[in-house]
């Protein structure tokens, strides 16, 4: 008897129109087996060795075009900030870039199998944070740019982040392409382990301290153990208030330490004459009822400005102070949120406001988010959304790196990667797709080396037109 043709199950959404990774309840169901299957059978329109490699279109953009239009609303005198911290190497150069990078993805071959895509999942955007229930897990998290989109876009930038980080240690040639390989080699076994789990168990699945420790080498392990002693003490309100804050008169106050940390103007910010009271309300909504109770027990009594990171540097990211009392205060990021980077090519947001898409995004991402995620849209109409700052928060050193962390690294946030595609697309038609043998693992670290030459490329371009004053950098001290 002829075996009855598998439709695509991820995305099961057909809408050209619509990116939201939904399940069609008019889809018949099918084993793991029959989806694997089919993942299989794409690869006749698509093989695994035609995502190999990478060489520009010629009708590529501009790379430092791309970039001077990404500053569109951004704040004027933080722009040259952002770029002075992308001079610094092309590793910081790769971080900033994520646009540049989704121009690209766009004209490579894909599957044409969709999950809730992180948009920039360069390998320090992964990393440890505490759960609601006060345990630290790893996983991805910066969502700032995430939206469905084809599962190896995620996947190549993160692949070609570790041949830049290795040659920014400055590591052979041969372990920078180890450590590519060991982060596909382990996304893929990941990706059959959750494709042959039961859908609950993914769902539940996380990767606690305990699973970080034992995935690294022994040298590395005591290091991780004090760093997140460190960040868990960091972040306590005993030890940020007193760092964040001055008192004037009964009011804490945020410290201003400019130009990263300053409160802006009336004009700038119009809430301010109104106390934020209908921006908090507005947030307020966007949280759960149980945590309305619990938010419902502070106020506001300061919000300033403070530059983050690279890619969001010039976009408004504020810090609100919080207290439920003298001796109980809560600090919240606020962060703009724009338009994914991925959106030009993989389809606008179903959602209005860019703020609710990240933090629908996160939640369906990560084992566990943050408590006092929400959103909201300010008073100059900007999309904006909220989580705690500092909550255990614990990064990589990429510097302190050598080959076989960098490897144990890749690996690591490859699991964690895997882990989040699989609570939106079809573990099972990916597996299927990238098979059981290294022919696939081959072809992305063949890209990952050869787009690592393209953004080193692209580097000296945007170099090139700081020293010809075409953008304006200030190197940070």
């Amino acid at each position: 008897m002829a075996k009855k043709k598998v439709q695509p199950t991820a995305p099961a959404n057909e809408d050209p129109k619509s990116n939201v990774v939904t399940l069609d309840i008019k889809t018949p169901l099918h084993a793991a087996s029959e989806r694997r299957a089919h993942g299989k059978s794409l690869r006749d329109k698509v093989s695994r060795q035609a995502q190999a490699g990478w060489k520009a279109p010629r009708d590529r953009r501009d790379p430092v075009d791309l970039l001077i239009e990404s500053n569109q609303g951004r704040l004027p005198q933080l722009i040259p900030i952002r770029f002075g911290r992308m001079m610094q190497s092309p590793f910081t150069f790769y971080r900033g870039s994520a646009g540049l990078m989704a121009a690209d993805l766009a004209t490579a071959p894909a599957s044409g199998l969709h999950v809730q895509a992180c948009g920039d999942a360069h390998l320090l955007n992964f990393g440890g944070f505490a759960t609601p229930e006060r345990n630290v897990v790893f996983d991805i998290n910066d969502l700032d740019e995430t939206l469905p989109a084809p599962w190896e876009w995620d996947l190549k930038r993160l692949a070609a982040s570790m041949v830049i980080a290795g040659r920014a240690l400055r590591l052979s040639e041969t372990d920078c392409a180890r450590a590519a390989l060991g982060t596909v080699r382990s996304y893929r076994q990941h990706m059959a382990d959750y494709s042959a789990m039961r859908a609950l168990e993914v769902w539940y699945e996380t990767i606690g301290v305990e699973d970080v420790i034992v995935a690294l080498n022994e040298g590395a392990r005591e290091r991780i153990k004090q760093r997140l002693e460190k960040a868990e003490e960091r972040s306590t309100p005993e030890i940020l208030f007193p760092k964040l804050v001055e008192h004037r008169g009964d009011t804490p106050r945020i410290k201003d330490e400019p130009p990263l940390i300053f409160h802006l103007s009336a004009e700038e910010m119009p809430g301010l004459k109104t106390g934020y009271t209908e921006q908090v309300a507005l947030y307020r909504a966007s949280l759960p009822h149980h945590v309305q109770v619990l938010f419902d027990r502070y106020r506001l009594v300061d919000v300033a400005n403070k530059v983050v990171g690279i890619g969001s540097v010039g976009t408004w990211c504020g810090l609100g102070l919080f207290v439920a009392a003298d001796d109980d205060p809560v600090f919240l990021q606020i962060k703009e949120a724009r338009p994914s980077v991925l959106e030009p090519y993989a389809g606008k947001s179903v959602y209005t406001n860019s703020g609710q898409r990240v933090v629908e995004g996160q939640r369906l991402m990560q084992s566990a988010s943050d408590i006092f995620l929400g959103w909201l849209t300010n008073a100059k109409g900007a999309d904006m959304y909220i989580r705690q700052l500092r909550d255990a928060k614990i990064s990589a050193v990429v510097e302190d790196m050598d080959a076989g962390l960098l490897r144990d690294y890749g690996r690591l946030c490859a699991w964690a990667l895997a882990k989040a595609h699989a609570r939106s697309g079809d573990s099972a038609c990916i597996a299927g797709y990238m098979g059981s043998s290294e022919v696939f693992d081959e072809a992305i670290t063949e890209f990952a080396v050869e787009y690592a030459d393209q953004a080193e490329r692209d580097y000296r371009a945007f170099i090139k037109a700081v020293r010809e004053g075409r953008i304006k950098a200030t190197p940070e001290e």
